[in-house]
Protein backbone atom coordinates (compact mmCIF):
# COMPACT_ATOMS: atom_id res chain seq x y z
CA UNK A 1 0.00 0.00 0.00
CA UNK A 2 1.37 3.08 -1.44
CA UNK A 3 0.66 6.84 -0.58
CA UNK A 4 -2.96 7.04 -0.91
CA UNK A 5 -5.98 8.67 0.61
CA UNK A 6 -9.89 7.38 0.98
CA UNK A 7 -13.22 8.32 1.98
CA UNK A 8 -15.63 6.51 4.48
CA UNK A 9 -19.03 6.01 3.50
CA UNK A 10 -21.55 2.66 4.35
CA UNK A 11 -23.26 1.87 1.77
CA UNK A 12 -26.92 2.81 3.68
CA UNK A 13 -25.78 6.25 3.69
CA UNK A 14 -26.23 6.49 -0.11
CA UNK A 15 -28.96 8.48 -1.73
CA UNK A 16 -31.88 6.25 -2.99
CA UNK A 17 -35.76 6.70 -3.02
CA UNK A 18 -36.67 3.32 -1.16
CA UNK A 19 -35.37 4.47 2.14
CA UNK A 20 -32.13 3.07 2.47
CA UNK A 21 -28.98 3.36 0.69
CA UNK A 22 -28.79 0.72 -2.37
CA UNK A 23 -26.27 -0.92 -4.93
CA UNK A 24 -28.38 1.08 -7.51
CA UNK A 25 -27.15 4.19 -9.77
CA UNK A 26 -26.62 6.09 -6.50
CA UNK A 27 -23.55 3.55 -5.71
CA UNK A 28 -22.06 3.77 -9.04
CA UNK A 29 -22.11 7.59 -8.74
CA UNK A 30 -20.47 7.57 -6.02
CA UNK A 31 -17.77 5.44 -6.72
CA UNK A 32 -17.35 7.78 -9.80
CA UNK A 33 -17.62 10.65 -6.98
CA UNK A 34 -14.42 9.18 -5.35
CA UNK A 35 -12.75 9.18 -8.68
CA UNK A 36 -13.31 12.93 -9.81
CA UNK A 37 -12.13 13.34 -6.17
CA UNK A 38 -8.99 11.38 -6.84
CA UNK A 39 -9.27 8.89 -4.08
CA UNK A 40 -8.16 5.31 -4.57
CA UNK A 41 -9.81 3.75 -1.50
CA UNK A 42 -13.72 3.31 -0.33
CA UNK A 43 -14.10 2.29 3.50
CA UNK A 44 -17.42 0.41 4.57
CA UNK A 45 -18.77 -0.88 7.81
CA UNK A 46 -19.46 -4.75 8.15
CA UNK A 47 -21.92 -5.99 4.79
CA UNK A 48 -23.68 -8.33 7.14
CA UNK A 49 -27.62 -8.35 7.72
CA UNK A 50 -28.28 -6.03 10.82
CA UNK A 51 -29.92 -7.18 13.74
CA UNK A 52 -30.27 -5.41 17.57
CA UNK A 53 -30.03 -2.02 17.20
CA UNK A 54 -29.37 -1.70 12.96
CA UNK A 55 -25.84 -1.66 13.54
CA UNK A 56 -24.02 -3.28 11.11
CA UNK A 57 -21.62 -5.02 14.30
CA UNK A 58 -24.26 -7.19 15.42
CA UNK A 59 -24.73 -9.31 12.19
CA UNK A 60 -27.54 -11.95 11.81
CA UNK A 61 -24.20 -13.62 10.11
CA UNK A 62 -20.56 -13.47 9.81
CA UNK A 63 -21.12 -14.83 5.97
CA UNK A 64 -24.45 -13.14 4.96
CA UNK A 65 -25.01 -9.87 3.25
CA UNK A 66 -27.03 -7.48 4.41
CA UNK A 67 -30.45 -7.25 1.73
CA UNK A 68 -31.94 -4.03 2.35
CA UNK A 69 -29.23 -2.73 -0.04
CA UNK A 70 -30.22 -4.66 -2.57
CA UNK A 71 -31.81 -2.18 -5.11
CA UNK A 72 -35.24 -2.66 -6.55
CA UNK A 73 -34.09 -0.74 -10.05
CA UNK A 74 -31.76 -3.69 -10.07
CA UNK A 75 -33.84 -6.12 -9.98
CA UNK A 76 -36.31 -4.15 -12.18
CA UNK A 77 -33.58 -4.58 -14.78
CA UNK A 78 -33.55 -8.58 -14.23
CA UNK A 79 -37.28 -8.42 -14.98
CA UNK A 80 -38.30 -9.07 -11.58
CA UNK A 81 -40.08 -6.02 -10.85
CA UNK A 82 -42.50 -3.64 -12.92
CA UNK A 83 -42.22 0.12 -12.95
CA UNK A 84 -45.61 0.16 -11.39
CA UNK A 85 -44.84 -1.52 -8.46
CA UNK A 86 -41.57 1.00 -7.62
CA UNK A 87 -44.15 3.92 -8.24
CA UNK A 88 -46.32 2.39 -5.46
CA UNK A 89 -43.20 2.64 -3.11
CA UNK A 90 -44.24 4.60 -0.42
CA UNK A 91 -42.54 8.08 0.19
CA UNK A 92 -39.69 7.20 3.22
CA UNK A 93 -37.23 9.73 4.61
CA UNK A 94 -34.26 10.91 2.32
CA UNK A 95 -31.81 11.73 5.56
CA UNK A 96 -31.90 9.43 7.37
CA UNK A 97 -33.11 5.16 7.34
CA UNK A 98 -36.39 4.48 9.34
CA UNK A 99 -35.32 0.72 9.52
CA UNK A 100 -38.48 -0.48 10.40
CA UNK A 101 -40.06 1.08 7.41
CA UNK A 102 -37.49 0.40 5.12
CA UNK A 103 -37.38 -3.42 6.76
CA UNK A 104 -41.36 -3.75 6.01
CA UNK A 105 -41.93 -2.01 2.57
CA UNK A 106 -38.53 -3.33 0.64
CA UNK A 107 -39.91 -7.10 2.00
CA UNK A 108 -42.92 -5.96 -0.27
CA UNK A 109 -41.26 -5.48 -3.23
CA UNK A 110 -38.57 -8.77 -2.18
CA UNK A 111 -41.11 -10.98 -2.23
CA UNK A 112 -42.95 -10.06 -5.60
CA UNK A 113 -39.92 -10.05 -6.97
CA UNK A 114 -39.37 -13.54 -5.77
CA UNK A 115 -42.81 -14.92 -7.26
CA UNK A 116 -41.61 -14.25 -10.40
CA UNK A 117 -38.19 -15.94 -10.29
CA UNK A 118 -37.14 -19.05 -11.55
CA UNK A 119 -33.79 -21.28 -10.84
CA UNK A 120 -30.96 -20.13 -12.40
CA UNK A 121 -27.50 -22.08 -13.63
CA UNK A 122 -25.84 -19.23 -11.46
CA UNK A 123 -28.24 -19.09 -8.99
CA UNK A 124 -27.61 -22.87 -8.45
CA UNK A 125 -24.07 -22.88 -8.33
CA UNK A 126 -23.82 -20.01 -5.77
CA UNK A 127 -26.32 -22.01 -3.39
CA UNK A 128 -24.27 -25.21 -4.11
CA UNK A 129 -20.85 -22.63 -3.02
CA UNK A 130 -22.12 -21.04 -0.09
CA UNK A 131 -23.94 -24.08 1.38
CA UNK A 132 -21.87 -23.99 4.31
CA UNK A 133 -22.94 -21.22 6.04
CA UNK A 134 -26.29 -20.44 3.58
CA UNK A 135 -27.75 -23.67 4.37
CA UNK A 136 -28.05 -22.78 8.22
CA UNK A 137 -28.48 -19.44 7.33
CA UNK A 138 -31.63 -19.95 5.23
CA UNK A 139 -33.17 -21.98 7.86
CA UNK A 140 -31.90 -19.79 10.72
CA UNK A 141 -33.99 -16.25 8.97
CA UNK A 142 -36.98 -18.96 8.24
CA UNK A 143 -37.10 -20.05 12.05
CA UNK A 144 -36.57 -16.38 13.63
CA UNK A 145 -39.78 -15.24 11.47
CA UNK A 146 -42.07 -18.30 12.23
CA UNK A 147 -40.89 -17.36 16.29
CA UNK A 148 -41.67 -13.71 15.42
CA UNK A 149 -38.40 -12.56 15.47
CA UNK A 150 -37.21 -14.24 18.77
CA UNK A 151 -33.86 -14.84 19.24
CA UNK A 152 -32.75 -18.36 18.91
CA UNK A 153 -32.09 -19.01 22.30
CA UNK A 154 -35.40 -18.58 23.16
CA UNK A 155 -36.77 -21.34 20.35
CA UNK A 156 -38.43 -24.60 21.58
CA UNK A 157 -35.50 -26.50 22.65
CA UNK A 158 -35.78 -29.15 19.86
CA UNK A 159 -35.35 -26.44 17.27
CA UNK A 160 -32.75 -24.22 19.77
CA UNK A 161 -30.22 -27.41 20.11
CA UNK A 162 -30.67 -28.72 16.37
CA UNK A 163 -32.36 -32.06 17.00
CA UNK A 164 -31.96 -33.40 13.55
CA UNK A 165 -35.66 -34.75 13.11
CA UNK A 166 -37.12 -31.37 14.16
CA UNK A 167 -34.92 -29.76 11.55
CA UNK A 168 -36.10 -31.69 9.12
CA UNK A 169 -39.32 -31.32 10.01
CA UNK A 170 -39.34 -27.70 9.29
CA UNK A 171 -37.09 -27.91 5.83
CA UNK A 172 -39.82 -30.17 4.07
CA UNK A 173 -42.65 -27.75 5.24
CA UNK A 174 -40.63 -23.67 4.60
CA UNK A 175 -38.63 -25.22 1.00
CA UNK A 176 -40.00 -22.21 -0.10
CA UNK A 177 -39.30 -19.71 2.71
CA UNK A 178 -36.13 -21.35 3.24
CA UNK A 179 -35.40 -20.97 -0.87
CA UNK A 180 -36.16 -17.03 -0.31
CA UNK A 181 -33.51 -16.64 2.15
CA UNK A 182 -31.44 -17.84 -0.80
CA UNK A 183 -32.51 -16.20 -3.64
CA UNK A 184 -32.46 -13.10 -1.36
CA UNK A 185 -28.75 -13.41 -0.48
CA UNK A 186 -27.75 -14.61 -4.26
CA UNK A 187 -29.05 -11.23 -5.16
CA UNK A 188 -27.19 -9.59 -2.84
CA UNK A 189 -23.92 -10.85 -3.90
CA UNK A 190 -24.87 -10.44 -7.50
CA UNK A 191 -25.49 -6.71 -7.01
CA UNK A 192 -22.47 -5.79 -4.51
CA UNK A 193 -19.80 -7.95 -6.88
CA UNK A 194 -20.90 -5.71 -10.01
CA UNK A 195 -20.45 -2.78 -7.47
CA UNK A 196 -16.76 -4.14 -6.45
CA UNK A 197 -15.98 -4.58 -9.96
CA UNK A 198 -16.81 -1.09 -10.88
CA UNK A 199 -14.71 0.73 -8.46
CA UNK A 200 -12.22 -2.09 -9.21
CA UNK A 201 -12.47 -0.86 -12.74
CA UNK A 202 -12.03 2.87 -11.53
CA UNK A 203 -8.71 1.83 -9.35
CA UNK A 204 -10.50 1.88 -6.43
CA UNK A 205 -10.64 -0.33 -3.86
CA UNK A 206 -12.89 -1.17 -1.09
CA UNK A 207 -11.95 -1.79 2.77
CA UNK A 208 -14.22 -3.72 4.47
CA UNK A 209 -14.87 -4.64 8.18
CA UNK A 210 -15.06 -7.52 9.86
CA UNK A 211 -16.38 -7.64 13.85
CA UNK A 212 -14.64 -9.34 16.11
CA UNK A 213 -17.46 -10.84 17.55
CA UNK A 214 -20.55 -12.08 15.97
CA UNK A 215 -23.86 -11.32 17.62
CA UNK A 216 -25.19 -13.82 19.71
CA UNK A 217 -28.64 -13.91 17.84
CA UNK A 218 -27.18 -14.99 14.58
CA UNK A 219 -26.80 -18.02 12.57
CA UNK A 220 -23.31 -18.80 13.91
CA UNK A 221 -23.82 -19.03 17.63
CA UNK A 222 -26.71 -21.22 16.80
CA UNK A 223 -25.07 -23.19 13.67
CA UNK A 224 -21.71 -24.06 15.67
CA UNK A 225 -22.46 -23.70 19.22
CA UNK A 226 -19.45 -25.32 20.04
CA UNK A 227 -17.57 -22.52 18.42
CA UNK A 228 -18.35 -20.26 21.90
CA UNK A 229 -18.98 -20.20 26.06
CA UNK A 230 -22.52 -21.57 25.83
CA UNK A 231 -23.80 -24.01 28.23
CA UNK A 232 -26.04 -27.26 27.09
CA UNK A 233 -28.24 -24.81 26.66
CA UNK A 234 -27.03 -22.25 24.48
CA UNK A 235 -26.80 -19.87 27.21
CA UNK A 236 -23.42 -18.01 27.53
CA UNK A 237 -21.58 -18.38 30.83
CA UNK A 238 -19.56 -14.50 30.08
CA UNK A 239 -20.05 -11.76 27.51
CA UNK A 240 -18.31 -9.40 25.26
CA UNK A 241 -17.56 -5.92 26.34
CA UNK A 242 -14.79 -3.13 26.88
CA UNK A 243 -13.94 -1.75 30.23
CA UNK A 244 -14.96 2.02 31.26
CA UNK A 245 -12.92 4.48 28.29
CA UNK A 246 -12.88 7.62 26.76
CA UNK A 247 -16.39 6.43 25.62
CA UNK A 248 -18.46 5.16 28.29
CA UNK A 249 -17.52 5.26 32.12
CA UNK A 250 -19.09 2.26 32.87
CA UNK A 251 -17.70 0.87 29.43
CA UNK A 252 -19.60 -1.07 26.97
CA UNK A 253 -21.45 -4.35 27.64
CA UNK A 254 -21.73 -6.03 23.78
CA UNK A 255 -23.50 -9.21 25.19
CA UNK A 256 -21.41 -11.49 22.20
CA UNK A 257 -20.65 -14.55 23.27
CA UNK A 258 -16.76 -15.35 23.70
CA UNK A 259 -14.81 -17.54 21.86
CA UNK A 260 -13.76 -21.27 22.62
CA UNK A 261 -10.34 -20.36 21.52
CA UNK A 262 -8.61 -23.58 22.09
CA UNK A 263 -10.83 -25.18 20.43
CA UNK A 264 -10.45 -23.50 17.25
CA UNK A 265 -7.12 -23.87 17.26
CA UNK A 266 -7.38 -27.82 17.25
CA UNK A 267 -8.59 -27.24 13.54
CA UNK A 268 -6.13 -24.75 12.50
CA UNK A 269 -9.05 -22.08 12.65
CA UNK A 270 -10.88 -23.09 10.28
CA UNK A 271 -13.91 -20.62 11.03
CA UNK A 272 -11.95 -17.70 10.82
CA UNK A 273 -9.99 -18.57 7.89
CA UNK A 274 -13.81 -18.83 5.85
CA UNK A 275 -14.79 -15.82 7.38
CA UNK A 276 -11.74 -13.69 6.09
CA UNK A 277 -11.66 -15.51 2.75
CA UNK A 278 -15.52 -14.81 2.52
CA UNK A 279 -15.15 -10.78 3.13
CA UNK A 280 -12.33 -10.87 0.60
CA UNK A 281 -14.90 -11.69 -1.83
CA UNK A 282 -16.67 -8.56 -1.10
CA UNK A 283 -13.44 -6.48 -0.46
CA UNK A 284 -10.24 -6.07 -1.08
CA UNK A 285 -9.33 -4.66 2.25
CA UNK A 286 -10.13 -5.87 5.68
CA UNK A 287 -10.46 -4.13 8.74
CA UNK A 288 -10.35 -5.89 11.96
CA UNK A 289 -12.54 -4.28 14.14
CA UNK A 290 -11.35 -4.45 18.05
CA UNK A 291 -7.81 -5.93 17.13
CA UNK A 292 -6.91 -5.64 20.51
CA UNK A 293 -9.32 -8.91 21.40
CA UNK A 294 -6.89 -10.93 19.74
CA UNK A 295 -4.39 -10.49 22.13
CA UNK A 296 -6.90 -10.30 25.67
CA UNK A 297 -10.28 -9.81 25.32
CA UNK A 298 -12.32 -8.18 28.03
CA UNK A 299 -14.70 -11.03 29.74
CA UNK A 300 -17.88 -9.85 31.67
CA UNK A 301 -19.71 -12.29 33.82
CA UNK A 302 -23.40 -13.12 32.16
CA UNK A 303 -25.18 -11.36 35.03
CA UNK A 304 -23.26 -8.38 35.12
CA UNK A 305 -25.57 -4.73 33.89
CA UNK A 306 -22.03 -3.21 33.27
CA UNK A 307 -18.92 -4.03 31.67
CA UNK A 308 -17.21 -2.84 34.83
CA UNK A 309 -16.54 -6.09 36.32
CA UNK A 310 -14.74 -8.08 33.83
CA UNK A 311 -11.59 -9.48 33.65
CA UNK A 312 -9.03 -9.47 30.80
CA UNK A 313 -8.46 -12.71 29.37
CA UNK A 314 -5.85 -13.61 26.65
CA UNK A 315 -6.76 -14.23 23.18
CA UNK A 316 -5.16 -16.47 20.44
CA UNK A 317 -1.98 -14.19 19.63
CA UNK A 318 0.19 -14.89 16.80
CA UNK A 319 -1.05 -18.31 16.25
CA UNK A 320 -4.37 -17.50 14.97
CA UNK A 321 -2.53 -14.88 12.16
CA UNK A 322 0.08 -17.58 11.32
CA UNK A 323 -2.48 -19.79 10.70
CA UNK A 324 -4.35 -17.18 8.15
CA UNK A 325 -1.22 -16.56 6.45
CA UNK A 326 -0.40 -20.29 5.74
CA UNK A 327 -3.73 -20.62 4.14
CA UNK A 328 -4.47 -17.27 2.53
CA UNK A 329 -0.90 -16.12 1.75
CA UNK A 330 -0.06 -12.15 2.87
CA UNK A 331 -3.24 -10.65 4.27
CA UNK A 332 -4.52 -7.29 2.92
CA UNK A 333 -5.79 -6.42 6.48
CA UNK A 334 -5.54 -3.49 8.68
CA UNK A 335 -5.46 -3.46 12.76
CA UNK A 336 -8.45 -1.44 14.78
CA UNK A 337 -5.81 -1.09 17.41
CA UNK A 338 -8.57 1.59 19.11
CA UNK A 339 -9.03 1.87 22.97
CA UNK A 340 -6.92 0.44 25.79
CA UNK A 341 -3.77 -0.77 23.54
CA UNK A 342 -0.98 -1.88 25.51
CA UNK A 343 2.56 -3.25 24.67
CA UNK A 344 1.26 -6.70 23.79
CA UNK A 345 -1.21 -6.11 21.55
CA UNK A 346 1.64 -3.61 19.77
CA UNK A 347 4.13 -6.42 19.57
CA UNK A 348 1.09 -8.57 18.21
CA UNK A 349 0.16 -5.99 15.11
CA UNK A 350 3.97 -5.67 14.82
CA UNK A 351 4.48 -9.43 14.64
CA UNK A 352 1.37 -9.88 12.31
CA UNK A 353 2.74 -7.26 10.21
CA UNK A 354 -0.52 -5.26 9.81
CA UNK A 355 -0.77 -1.29 9.87
CA UNK A 356 -2.94 0.14 12.68
CA UNK A 357 -5.01 3.26 12.95
CA UNK A 358 -4.65 6.65 13.93
CA UNK A 359 -7.32 9.31 14.83
CA UNK A 360 -6.46 12.54 15.23
CA UNK A 361 -9.85 13.30 17.10
CA UNK A 362 -7.66 11.43 19.77
CA UNK A 363 -4.47 13.17 19.49
CA UNK A 364 -5.29 16.42 21.36
CA UNK A 365 -4.95 15.98 25.22
CA UNK A 366 -1.67 18.24 25.47
CA UNK A 367 0.95 15.48 25.90
CA UNK A 368 3.49 16.00 23.04
CA UNK A 369 4.32 12.40 22.93
CA UNK A 370 0.49 11.43 22.44
CA UNK A 371 0.63 8.83 19.41
CA UNK A 372 -2.42 9.92 17.40
CA UNK A 373 -0.79 13.63 16.69
CA UNK A 374 0.43 13.41 13.45
CA UNK A 375 4.21 14.45 14.44
CA UNK A 376 4.41 11.16 16.18
CA UNK A 377 2.60 9.14 13.15
CA UNK A 378 4.28 6.28 11.95
CA UNK A 379 4.07 5.57 8.13
CA UNK A 380 3.04 2.17 8.09
CA UNK A 381 -0.68 3.00 9.82
CA UNK A 382 -3.72 4.80 8.45
CA UNK A 383 -4.90 8.19 9.83
CA UNK A 384 -8.59 9.26 10.19
CA UNK A 385 -9.97 12.70 10.87
CA UNK A 386 -12.05 10.16 12.79
CA UNK A 387 -14.23 7.57 12.43
CA UNK A 388 -17.91 5.94 12.55
CA UNK A 389 -18.12 5.95 16.54
CA UNK A 390 -16.86 9.62 16.65
CA UNK A 391 -18.90 12.89 16.22
CA UNK A 392 -18.22 14.44 12.91
CA UNK A 393 -15.05 16.01 13.35
CA UNK A 394 -17.05 19.74 13.10
CA UNK A 395 -19.04 18.31 15.81
CA UNK A 396 -15.71 16.97 17.90
CA UNK A 397 -15.02 20.57 17.54
CA UNK A 398 -17.51 22.45 18.44
CA UNK A 399 -18.26 20.98 21.26
CA UNK A 400 -14.60 21.10 22.82
CA UNK A 401 -13.97 24.07 25.68
CA UNK A 402 -12.56 27.13 24.45
CA UNK A 403 -8.67 25.80 26.33
CA UNK A 404 -9.59 22.69 24.16
CA UNK A 405 -10.03 24.53 20.84
CA UNK A 406 -7.11 26.48 21.62
CA UNK A 407 -5.14 23.73 21.97
CA UNK A 408 -6.68 22.58 18.67
CA UNK A 409 -6.24 25.54 17.06
CA UNK A 410 -2.79 26.09 18.36
CA UNK A 411 -1.07 23.22 16.79
CA UNK A 412 -3.38 23.97 13.62
CA UNK A 413 -2.18 27.47 12.89
CA UNK A 414 -5.38 28.80 12.62
CA UNK A 415 -8.41 30.40 14.07
CA UNK A 416 -11.70 28.36 14.78
CA UNK A 417 -13.03 29.60 11.37
CA UNK A 418 -10.50 27.74 9.96
CA UNK A 419 -10.25 24.88 11.73
CA UNK A 420 -12.17 22.05 9.80
CA UNK A 421 -9.93 22.92 6.28
CA UNK A 422 -6.31 22.65 8.05
CA UNK A 423 -7.86 19.56 10.63
CA UNK A 424 -8.13 18.14 6.46
CA UNK A 425 -5.03 19.16 5.49
CA UNK A 426 -3.68 17.53 8.69
CA UNK A 427 -4.94 14.33 8.02
CA UNK A 428 -3.82 14.66 4.00
CA UNK A 429 -0.44 15.79 5.05
CA UNK A 430 0.34 12.94 7.99
CA UNK A 431 3.26 10.31 7.22
CA UNK A 432 1.02 7.55 6.85
CA UNK A 433 0.20 5.76 3.52
CA UNK A 434 -3.10 5.99 4.21
CA UNK A 435 -5.67 8.34 5.03
CA UNK A 436 -9.24 7.89 5.46
CA UNK A 437 -12.07 10.70 5.52
CA UNK A 438 -15.26 10.59 6.63
CA UNK A 439 -17.48 11.97 3.60
CA UNK A 440 -19.33 13.90 6.86
CA UNK A 441 -16.15 15.56 7.44
CA UNK A 442 -15.57 15.95 3.51
CA UNK A 443 -19.16 17.95 3.70
CA UNK A 444 -18.61 20.06 6.45
CA UNK A 445 -21.67 18.46 9.09
CA UNK A 446 -21.81 18.65 12.17
CA UNK A 447 -23.07 16.74 15.34
CA UNK A 448 -26.48 16.28 13.93
CA UNK A 449 -25.27 14.23 10.78
CA UNK A 450 -23.11 11.45 13.39
CA UNK A 451 -23.35 8.03 12.22
CA UNK A 452 -23.30 6.13 15.37
CA UNK A 453 -22.84 6.76 19.68
CA UNK A 454 -20.95 3.56 20.96
CA UNK A 455 -23.51 2.95 24.11
CA UNK A 456 -26.65 4.27 22.76
CA UNK A 457 -29.21 1.53 22.00
CA UNK A 458 -31.64 3.32 19.45
CA UNK A 459 -31.30 5.98 16.99
CA UNK A 460 -27.61 5.06 15.61
CA UNK A 461 -26.71 4.27 12.02
CA UNK A 462 -29.75 6.06 10.32
CA UNK A 463 -27.59 8.88 8.91
CA UNK A 464 -27.94 9.54 4.84
CA UNK A 465 -26.83 12.55 2.59
CA UNK A 466 -28.89 14.19 0.36
CA UNK A 467 -27.27 14.92 -3.06
CA UNK A 468 -27.85 19.03 -1.67
CA UNK A 469 -25.19 18.70 0.58
CA UNK A 470 -22.42 18.31 -1.97
CA UNK A 471 -20.64 20.97 -3.62
CA UNK A 472 -18.32 21.21 -6.31
CA UNK A 473 -16.23 23.11 -3.66
CA UNK A 474 -16.17 20.50 -1.41
CA UNK A 475 -15.39 17.96 -3.79
CA UNK A 476 -12.50 20.01 -5.30
CA UNK A 477 -10.49 20.81 -1.81
CA UNK A 478 -10.39 17.31 -1.39
CA UNK A 479 -9.28 16.64 -5.09
CA UNK A 480 -6.37 19.53 -3.98
CA UNK A 481 -4.85 17.94 -0.63
CA UNK A 482 -5.26 14.45 -2.09
CA UNK A 483 -2.65 16.24 -5.03
CA UNK A 484 -1.39 18.45 -2.47
CA UNK A 485 0.05 15.89 -0.17
CA UNK A 486 1.19 13.15 -2.84
CA UNK A 487 -1.84 10.62 -2.39
CA UNK A 488 -3.62 11.00 -5.96
CA UNK A 489 -3.88 7.89 -7.57
CA UNK A 490 -1.32 8.31 -9.67
CA UNK A 491 1.37 8.10 -7.41
CA UNK A 492 -0.71 5.48 -5.69
CA UNK A 493 -1.09 1.74 -6.08
CA UNK A 494 -2.09 -1.20 -3.99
Amino acid sequence: MNRSSGLFLHPTSLPSGYGVGDLGDAAFRWIDMLSTMKQSYWQVCPLGPTGYGDSPYQSFSSFAGNTLLISPEKLKESGLLVQSELDDFPQLPENRVDFGAVIIEKEKLFEKAYARFNDTKEFSLFCERERYWLDDYALFRVLKNKNSGLPWYSWDASIKLRFPAALEEVLNAERRAVRYQKFLQFFFHEQWMEIKNYANAKNIKIIGDIPYYTAYDSSDAWAWPELFELDENGKPFRVAGVPPDYFSEDGQLWGNPLYLWEYMKQDGYSWWIRRIKKTLEWVDYVRLDHFRGFESYWAVPASSKTAVNGEWVKGPGINLFNSIRNELGKLPVIAEDLGEITYGVEELRCQAGLPGMKVLQFAFDGNPDNPYLPHNIYTDSITYTGTHDNDTSQGWFDNLTVPEKNRVTGYLGCNESGFLERFLRLAFGSSSRLCIIPFQDVLGLDTKHRMNIPGKDSGNWQWRFTNDLVSIEKLSLVASLTSIYGRSPKMACS
